[in-house]
């Protein structure tokens, strides 16, 4: 069984989408479409702008969707998923190649996720950590004990968990998980503690747009990610995406489910090739391109 899956925040690189919009008239339209969405020129930003400008929160998250979910569309009748599942944001990518979500719809509420996000960094700043060769019981007991606002985030492949939270919650919890036996415990360079309750700013602003647009049934299950399980209720995929933002994106589990109910395929469409490190590490016997 063939699984579709849809990459999240960080995945983004200049000359992203380039080719698609000059090689296809339907990438080309939906590109333009995007363009006039936004109120701004995105692809300008994309195809060439500077690192930097593919940096602001406001145009990275449109970015790596419209690369996605343009990519699944190029394919036409090819696009035959048996299942879908994104990360983070890829799972917005995920529920409009599902057709849970039209593209207009799902790309206004990328773009309101985005804002919200950037406001909720500012209100309530925060960092993330990835902690390597450590068990995820273990960390998840030890940042019980710590003071403050600190929590898994991304369960990303065995050996790699990334937690989330405020600034000196994780400087500490960085400490006493290397006293644990991590084998490294690494600050991110991003702009707050996604997926943590330091999001529930943006989680209300984004809960107000969610609710105002239609989801559909899709084509076929998508695995989300706060609890890696196959939906395909149109009610129960508006809430879990509502639920996203300050949940954990279960990610292996989410892998390890698809395969246990029949993937041995996976394919990623987006830019980069981040999940297909991250499933081979979950599971070699699969083919994950």
């Amino acid at each position: 069984m063939k699984a579709y899956v849809f990459p999240g925040q960080g995945a983004q690189f200049v000359g992203m989408g380039k080719d698609l919009y000059e090689s296809s008239d339907l990438a080309k339209q939906l590109f333009e479409q995007a363009n006039d969405i936004l109120g701004f020129r995105i692809t300008d930003l994309m195809f060439n702008g500077q690192a930097e400008d593919l940096k602001q929160t406001k145009v990275t998250q449109p970015s790596v969707f419209l690369h996605s979910v343009i990519s699944a569309f190029v394919l036409g009748d090819d696009f035959r998923p048996d299942m879908v599942a994104g990360h983070s944001l890829g799972e917005f990518s995920a529920l409009v190649a599902a057709k849970v979500l039209s593209f207009e719809d799902g790309l206004k509420l990328v773009s309101a996720r985005a804002l919200a996000m950037q406001k909720a960094c500012e209100t309530n700043p925060g960092t993330m950590a990835a902690i390597i060769n450590l068990d995820n019981e273990l960390i998840e007991q030890t940042l019980k004990s710590i003071d403050g606002v600190v929590v898994p985030a991304n369960y990303n492949c065995p050996g790699q968990l990334v937690i989330s939270g405020s600034i000196d919650a994780i400087d500490t919890a960085c400490e006493k998980l290397k006293e644990a036996g991590a084998k490294r415990a690494l600050k991110l360079p991003v702009g707050g503690a996604f997926h943590s309750p330091l999001m529930e700013p943006a989680r209300a602003e984004l809960e107000k747009a969610i609710l105002a647009t239609p989801y559909h049934a899709p084509i076929c299950p998508v695995y989300q990610n706060v609890d890696a399980k196959a939906h395909t209720n149109p009610e129960e995929l508006k809430a879990n995406s509502i639920a996203q933002l300050t949940g954990a994106v279960r990610w292996s589990q989410s892998v390890e489910n698809m395969i246990a109910d029949g993937a041995t395929y996976f394919k990623e469409l987006g830019p980069g090739q981040v999940l297909q490190g991250l499933i081979k590490k979950i599971n070699r016997e699969v083919v994950a391109e």
